[in-house]
């Protein structure tokens, strides 16, 4: 992993440079709302190259390598979105079909955007191999399947890992066995795995938290509604958000309820980037954009005629603006001074106008 002029680490995927030196690295996750449609998964992909994202991701699995077809104890969902679904036919819907990756990762360089995926097995990473996939997500429900971890790692390329449910020994262990199997290149995402999450428990203070504690890039996995908590994390520090898109949320969808669509994905991206740039640094300088406005500070004033010897009070010198006089805090040491010459209301005030 190299490192930034300022000693924080960075990557790059397909030559992006990610890191706190960096504009964030938005992730537009396309996920199970292509709906089952080849054409609508293109056009998503589409939809999503134009909000200005740096990736796509889409996720890599079906139904009989995810899960098996069952609907005994804990294969079937209980409350929230999914409920009383079983795993398989819930996955069912959601996978993108093998046969469609080449397809989309053709039109994506086409697009001439980053497109890649979470693998969700051995044959699914084969797969992506084929395909020059520019780096690999593992998923937080993966996290713990170290194996898998082992295999996406010994392909040399970055890695970003979504800590959704690992306590801080199981991100240990995913990130040892990463780098223990080839890959120094590694990106961990705080992510709640909730869908949809709620804001009050996104803590993203985790988010700089696991940059410190790993040595790692960091950054959100985020399934909150809207985009203020994925603004947040940037703010604190975060150098990658993740977020859903969807063409239409009315279109329905496994994700559609948590997703933005394109428009507010674009906003998303152009927000995050903004906050960025205005972290700046600590500077008590006076900026550029705020030099005209200096003129216009309180200063000293004449505010009644003076005649010359007359003395200077509160009556006929005042702090106001605009600022071309003397500044304010000279109030005590001019009252009681004589006018040097006859003062006009409306002068600004100088030491050479008092005796």
């Amino acid at each position: 992993m190299s490192r930034d002029p300022g000693g924080a680490p960075e990557i790059a995927i397909a030559g992006r440079k990610i890191g706190k030196a960096h504009e964030p690295y938005v992730i537009c996750e396309l996920s199970g709302n292509h709906n089952g449609s080849l054409d609508r998964a293109m056009a998503l992909l589409e939809a999503a190259a134009a909000t200005g994202a740096d990736a796509i991701k889409m996720q890599s699995y079906t139904a009989d390598t995810i899960t098996i077809d069952h609907d005994g104890p804990g294969f079937t969902v209980e409350g929230g979105l999914w409920d009383g679904r079983t795993l398989y036919d819930l996955y069912g819907e959601a996978q993108t079909p093998f046969e469609w990756h080449e397809p989309l990762f053709r039109r994506a360089r086409e697009l001439g955007v980053t497109l890649f995926s979470s693998p969700f097995d051995h044959s699914a990473v084969d797969m992506l191999e084929e395909l020059d996939a520019p780096a690999y997500k593992i998923a937080s429900f993966e996290a713990v399947d170290l194996p898998l971890v082992a295999y996406v790692a010994s392909k040399g390329k970055p890695m970003i890992i979504s800590t959704g449910m690992a306590n801080l020994e199981e991100i240990g262990e995913a990130v040892r066995t990463a780098r223990e199997n080839g890959c120094e290149e590694i990106v961990l995402l705080h992510c709640v795995s909730s869908y949809p999450a709620p804001d009050e428990q996104s803590n993203v203070r985790t988010v700089p938290d696991l940059a410190e504690r790993f040595g790692v890039v960091s950054g959100l996995s985020d399934h909150t509604f809207g985009s203020a908590v994925a603004v947040a994390s940037i703010a604190l520090g975060g150098c990658v958000v993740e977020k859903h898109c969807t063409l239409r949320r009315a279109d329905g969808g496994p994700d559609s309820a948590f997703s933005l669509e394109p428009q507010e994905f674009t906003a998303l991206v152009e927000d995050c980037k903004r906050a960025w740039r205005s972290l700046g640094e600590a500077t008590y300088d006076l900026q550029g954009s705020e030099s005209a406005s200096v003129q216009f500070r309180r200063s000293l004033y004449v505010v009644e005629d003076i005649a010359a010897g007359e003395p200077l009070s509160a009556h006929n010198v005042r702090s106001i603006r605009p600022g071309q006089g003397l500044a304010p805090r000279h109030m005590p040491e001019i009252l009681g001074r004589k006018a040097a010459r006859d003062l006009k209301r409306g002068e600004p005030l100088d030491w050479p106008m008092m005796a």
